[in-house]
């Protein structure tokens, strides 16, 4: 049994298309009610959210997942900082904690005037450019974020009569691998790394590794269950990372 019980309609289809037509001016008024800046908000809507109503099992579990995406997301940007002070201190700020709230809790829409206003891919290939003198990880974290937003249909709140397609998720997915690997594996001229991140050696660090997992892990999960719930089958990419492309996700 469901956690929250679902609007449902008559099956009468004048009655039906009323109730529709309700359901469809309730999502409107609850989504001009929200303010959801960047990122998605973190936390679980109340018990009794009017918002349940017009939210089915599947709207709640895409919601869950997008929010866990974002909390990695989160912490990649932090840890990437931690381990790469010179590129907060391009963008003259204070400090890391203040680099990372300028990405995910503005309200900007992804569009950054350094990054030229691109986003998704377009602004994550600026970090691995070896002449860019800016922020690289402002450019990595705002293209996979943005990317990764795109996939959801630019959406953070899910209703009844939103869509979201069980391919592109798929295929942000395998642009997160993409871009994990371009991370660990991009050099400047003198053959040092574009970001440092993964470390082995005497200290070995993978925390990088295991973030980058759960974020893939999350959206294959979710693609998964959209594609049985759609019955629109997902056609999965084999690519080699030294020369894989990054897939469409709109």
């Amino acid at each position: 049994m469901p956690l929250f019980r679902s609007l449902s309609c008559p099956s009468h289809s004048a009655a039906r298309r009323h109730c529709l037509r309700a359901v469809g001016a309730g999502i409107l008024l609850l989504a001009g009610c929200s303010s959801p800046g960047t990122a998605p908000r973190e936390g679980r809507l109340p018990l009794f959210a009017p918002q349940h109503l017009v939210k089915s099992d599947i709207d709640r579990f895409a919601e869950a997942h997008q929010q866990r995406i974002f909390m990695s997301l989160r912490r990649l940007a932090e840890k990437l900082y931690r381990r790469n002070p010179r590129e907060w201190r391009k963008i003259g700020v204070d400090g890391v904690d203040t680099a990372v709230a300028r990405i995910f809790d503005g309200n900007h829409g992804w569009r950054f005037e350094e990054l030229g206003y691109r986003r998704d891919i377009d602004a994550l290939q600026i970090a691995f450019q070896p002449e860019y003198p800016g922020d690289r990880v402002t450019a990595f974290i705002v293209g996979l974020s943005s990317m990764v937003q795109t996939a959801f249909g630019n959406k953070v709140e899910f209703y009844l009569l939103d869509e979201l397609d069980a391919q592109r998720i798929y295929n942000a997915a395998r642009n997160v691998e993409i871009a994990a690997w371009k991370l660990a594996s991009a050099r400047d001229a003198s053959g040092q790394p574009l970001l440092l991140s993964n470390e082995i050696g005497e200290v070995t660090n993978l925390s990088f590794e295991r973030e980058f997992g759960r974020i893939i892990g999350q959206l294959e999960v979710l693609s998964d269950v959209l594609e049985e719930k759609t019955e629109r089958a997902v056609t999965r990419v084999v690519q080699n990372m030294a020369t894989a492309v990054f897939l469409p996700v709109r």
